[in-house]
């Protein structure tokens, strides 16, 4: 399992109606808000509908069916919705974002980026088009202009929790830790409850070989979310990096439990019980990694070494020599040293 800073990527856009109530149709557009308050998004988007029946020409009303729709995973059917609110409003930058949102939610990269950069363009204080934009650059691997977008939504917005979070995970992919870990610390002030700043940060923090204080961010990010299963691995890696083998087969049983088929969490529980001389246990758990992933060629390097050590050499040259027919170069001198 790979340890990577972007557990989640907060998208944020507009998500918040405009209530601007018109004469005409102002009872269905009262009565729209206080279903999407109570999250009735179906139900809301009857009530615009019929809003729009009666005047077909309020942007607002396209725009917050869009919203609607987007809560409801309906991203073509919002797009539809955003498109006929700009085209009554040619300037209406949350519709802009909000749409980019939903193209980018759609994989259409270009028209996202397209829609951001306009909604930029109507509004140069839109911090939530910076932060979006930043998001598509992030995906898109420009971690330098990731960073620049979330560093204007920053200055326009010193509170913005995401923004921080996410520029923390760019750092983390330039590999500046250290920086990373200074906005995971910022996010985390702003909301204590973050579970996912304080995976990350555990995260930088591991590469930092700072493992205590790894371990610390991964408890309290478990604390948060009890079915973590990124925090227990980390977790156990720290501990495995701290010496304890005990602690850190606690962490991968846990993330086992809540994932039974990750190769990596039985090769890291391998790994640990052999450290403590259970290798019975450990050649069981990368017999495990190997079921789920045939090709895993460490699992079968480790697996072939146990056996070797506890005198089952004919098993233990078949696992190195399936490790040497997978291309790993080291288990061409391991065969040679222990199966000639």
């Amino acid at each position: 399992m790979k340890k990577t800073f972007a557990t989640i990527l907060f998208y944020s856009c507009s998500s918040v109606i405009i209530n601007c109530y018109s004469q005409t149709n102002g009872e269905y557009e009262a009565m729209a808000t206080k279903k999407y308050i109570l999250q009735d998004y179906q139900e809301a988007i009857t009530d615009y509908s019929q809003a729009i029946k009666i005047n077909p020409n309020n942007a607002d009303d396209y725009f917050n069916r869009g919203l609607c729709k987007n809560l409801l995973n309906n991203d073509t059917g919002a797009i539809s919705d955003y498109d006929m609110a700009i085209a009554i409003n040619p300037y209406y930058a949350d519709a802009f974002c909000s749409r980019g949102l939903s193209k980018s939610l759609l994989k259409n990269d270009i028209g996202a980026m397209s829609d951001y950069n306009m909604a930029i363009s109507l509004n140069t204080k839109f911090g939530e088009a910076y932060n979006n934009r930043g998001l598509l650059k992030y995906q898109q691997k420009d971690f330098h202009g990731a960073i620049a977008d979330f560093t204007t939504a920053i200055t326009i917005n010193p509170k913005h929790v995401s923004a921080y979070y996410n520029r923390g995970n760019s750092k983390g992919q330039l590999e500046d830790y250290r920086g990373a870990i200074s906005d995971y610390d910022r996010a985390i002030a702003i909301n204590p409850k973050l579970a996912n700043a304080y995976n990350n940060r555990g995260r930088a923090k591991d590469e930092l070989q700072d493992y205590q204080g790894a371990v610390l961010d991964y408890t309290e990010a478990i604390g948060l979310n009890p079915n973590f299963v990124e925090s227990y691995y980390g977790r156990g890696h720290s501990k495995i990096q701290l010496v304890d083998y005990q602690g850190a087969i606690a962490d991968f049983t846990k993330v086992i439990m809540i994932k039974p088929d990750l190769a990596e969490a039985f090769y890291s529980r391998g790994y640990s019980k052999g450290q403590l001389e259970d290798y019975p246990g450990a050649i069981e758990d990368y017999t495990m990694a190997i079921t789920i992933n045939p090709n895993y060629a460490d699992a079968y390097i480790n697996r072939g070494l146990l056996r070797v050590t506890i005198n089952d050499k004919d098993n233990g040259c078949l696992d190195l020599r399936k490790a040497q027919n997978l291309g790993v170069s080291k288990a061409d001198e391991l065969t040679h040293k222990y199966c000639h």
